[in-house]
């Protein structure tokens, strides 16, 4: 094994207290896997390290709750958005920190933060980076880190096979977007913070907690993880001509300039369907509703984050 598989510790840093846990979904993978990952923490010296494997994401939360019973002050999440979002749900309100280790398909919390798909560095930021207090929505009583959303999102994200997603990642998304284009206008009304915001035919809802959303879309160009409000968005657009423009608006950064989008800011949001919607939290689909109670949870997850740029 060469020198350079392995990150030697910092010798200027002395590894943090307490325990290490680490929560992997053991069918994801980065650089060196698992492996390298245990051989990183203890090079860096970490001496107490809980070490669980979990064969699916919604198996996760009952591992970073094991962990932090057991006295975890910090837990390595290995795995993409799905992970991100199951731990963030049992750690929400919680004392231990959270450390990324981006080795999914979609990783777009921890590239929102600047953590990046490098195994070495994601530990190193793990062990020595900026702890962040930073928000989470709630959607139906479940934590969300990214975006969460119902509607065209939905249908989207529940109909992207996972083989196809393996192989293609965000192209996934849009080769289904394309067979969903058509995706029917829901009468919807929705209040923010108490007051009516909007009544009428609606395709998608969207609530973002970060910028860059599902597909890498920078949908909500003002959003910040750290404001204690989400971002909030709502689509008429209802055919492939509107779409297209939609998402091209969307691509390019400016999604307030499209004719089919509305955004607001809010902390609590209200959402009535005249029909069943599929509803969506961070790429993971979830069952069919007729209402949603959205609400933001300011400073509830301790992230691990690089340093800012001098």
């Amino acid at each position: 094994m060469s020198s350079s598989t392995v990150a030697r510790p910092d010798r200027d840093r002395a590894a943090p207290p307490g325990t290490v846990a680490v929560v992997a979904h053991r069918k994801k993978t980065l650089d060196g896997g698992l492996d390298q990952l245990r051989a990183t923490l203890v090079a860096a010296g970490v001496e107490h390290l809980l070490w669980y494997e979990v064969p699916k994401s919604r198996k996760a939360p009952k591992k970073a709750r094991k962990a932090m019973k057991k006295g975890a002050a910090l837990i390595f999440v290995w795995g993409g958005d799905g992970m991100v979002q199951r731990c963030a749900d049992a750690m929400a309100g919680a004392d231990a920190a959270m450390a990324i280790v981006p080795a999914g398909t979609a990783n777009l919390f921890a590239a929102n933060l600047g953590i990046p798909t490098d195994l070495a560095e994601a530990v190193r930021i793990g062990l020595h980076g900026r702890r962040r207090k930073l928000d989470l929505g709630r959607l139906n009583g479940e934590h969300f880190a990214v975006m969460a959303g119902a509607g065209f999102d939905g249908d989207l994200i529940r109909e992207a096979d996972r083989k196809l997603k393996g192989r293609l990642g965000r192209v996934a998304y849009l080769w289904t977007g394309l067979r969903h284009v058509r995706g029917e206008l829901v009468h919807t009304r929705i209040r923010v913070d108490g007051a009516d915001w909007f009544d009428g035919e609606a395709s998608c809802v969207l609530f973002g907690n970060v910028g860059t959303i599902t597909g890498g879309v920078p949908a909500f160009d003002d959003a910040r993880p750290d404001d204690g409000a989400l971002e909030i968005g709502v689509s008429t657009a209802s055919g492939a001509v509107d779409w297209a423009r939609t998402l091209g608006r969307m691509a390019a950064g400016r999604s307030e300039d499209s004719p089919f989008v509305r955004i607001t800011r809010g902390r609590r949001v209200k959402v009535r369907f005249a029909a069943p919607r599929t509803y969506e939290l961070d790429g993971g689909a979830r069952t069919r509703t007729t209402r949603m109670k959205v609400r933001v949870a300011p400073g509830a997850l301790t992230v691990c984050c690089p340093a800012p740029r001098s």
